[in-house]
């Protein structure tokens, strides 16, 4: 098919995909000096420092995530009022099984970072805004044609965008990913993530803290102000039940579960919201002139809380192959696509790994699963090498 016929446009980069890892890829490769499409609209407008509202969208960066932002010059642009660092980590089993991690144990600044998904897009798109590099188009992608010296998108508004590669960072029901053939497994876990953020009675102290009861997660994650952001990891029926419920009839739910750690949850989120969880990858993470990154390429379970840090972790690694292409290279060239596919198969498979296994682990209801789980906290606890190497992982 070809689309030589209607009005087109060339550069060196097509982002499909307007979330923070589109956004990211845009902004990173932009800065490189090449030309990017970035088809995506700015984050909507939302509340400012000091509002009692949180956005339900939060997530906990890791030192690479964070560097990552400050190559791009983004981080010194986030609200610093509504990011909180998370100095310990506490991990309790479905028994007596516990687990503490430091970042004053492992000789880190902090283990990560929360932040709304808002915060950090406006600071993306400010960026973004000052990049002549970067055309903000908006327009659905609608048909992808590839040939050999580059590939067309053809827009929803009748255009066509020409470009030496397409990025595809457009989430786990990837436009992209499906048009190029890359489709790959998807395995549902029969679980909704119910988010909802409250005030505690409590100071959290910096402390995320983690619950395993009956195959369910509970994390309560610490924002600013004594604020925490839940995200529970429940079988579909009693997600929908949460999901149901008075916010005030949630958080006196969610205090029980969590053994009253923080003392009474006040909510600041009008209801609370649920997405499903599955383990999904891509066949590959490249085509012809084609590369995915974020959810487009994989989706984990979230009980670790790396589902943004490995699609922040693909947008370096393909800002760095493309980068680090020889000059006869184009942006497209299948040796530079095999090089970011390359860099990136290890880290995305042991995510995938290690969080499908635990969440069955903790999923398994037999005496001995649960002997072997909580024991299990227990002894990682008492072996700081292996506890320093874990959140060597997390950290990036």
């Amino acid at each position: 098919m070809s689309f030589t016929q209607t009005p087109s446009q060339t550069h060196d980069v097509v982002v499909v995909g307007g979330g923070l890892v589109g956004k990211a890829a845009a902004l990173l490769l932009s800065q490189a000096r090449l030309s990017v499409a970035l088809l995506a609209q700015p984050a909507a407008a939302a509340p400012g420092a000091g509002a009692d509202e949180w956005d339900a969208r939060i997530y906990s960066l890791s030192a690479s995530s964070q560097a990552l932002f400050e190559r791009m010059r983004v981080w010194q642009a986030v609200d610093p009022a509504r990011v909180c660092p998370v100095y310990d980590m506490e991990v309790f089993g479905d028994e007596r099984g516990t687990l503490h991690f430091s970042a004053y144990q492992a000789a880190v600044p902090q283990l990560a970072w929360i932040a709304e998904s808002s915060n950090l897009e406006r600071a993306l798109d400010a960026a973004l805004r000052f990049s002549p590099q970067v055309q903000w188009i908006d327009a659905r992608a609608e048909a992808l044609d590839v040939d050999a010296a580059a590939a067309s998108v053809r827009l929803s508004d009748g255009k066509t965008l020409r470009a030496s590669l397409v990025v595809g960072a457009d989430g786990a029901h990837s436009w992209v990913r499906s048009t190029a053939g890359l489709d790959g497994s998807v395995r549902p876990y029969e679980q909704l993530g119910v988010v909802c953020n409250f005030r505690a009675e409590r100071p959290h102290r910096d402390t995320a803290f983690q619950w395993f009861h009956d195959g369910e997660i509970i994390a309560l994650l610490p924002l600013p102000d004594q604020h925490v952001s839940l995200v529970w990891s429940a079988a579909d029926a009693h997600a929908k039940q949460l999901l149901g419920l008075d916010p005030k009839d949630l958080a006196e739910r969610v205090g029980t579960f969590s053994r009253s750690e923080l003392g009474a949850l006040t909510p600041v989120s009008a209801r609370a919201q649920g997405f499903p969880l599955v383990l999904a990858h891509a066949r590959r993470l490249i085509a012809p002139r084609v590369a995915l990154v974020g959810d487009a390429a994989h989706v984990v379970h979230p009980l670790a809380g790396q589902g943004m840090n490995l699609g922040l972790r693909d947008v370096a690694a393909l800002g760095d192959a493309l980068a680090g292409r020889e000059s006869f290279r184009d942006c497209g060239d299948a040796a530079v696509l095999r090089r970011y596919e390359r860099a990136r198969k290890e880290d995305i498979g042991s995510m995938a790994f290690t969080t499908d296994g635990l969440h069955k682990l903790f999923s398994a209801s037999s005496p001995l699963a649960k002997f072997v789980r909580n024991a299990g906290l227990d002894s990682v606890n008492m072996l700081p090498f292996v506890k320093k190497f874990l959140i060597g992982r997390a950290l990036g």
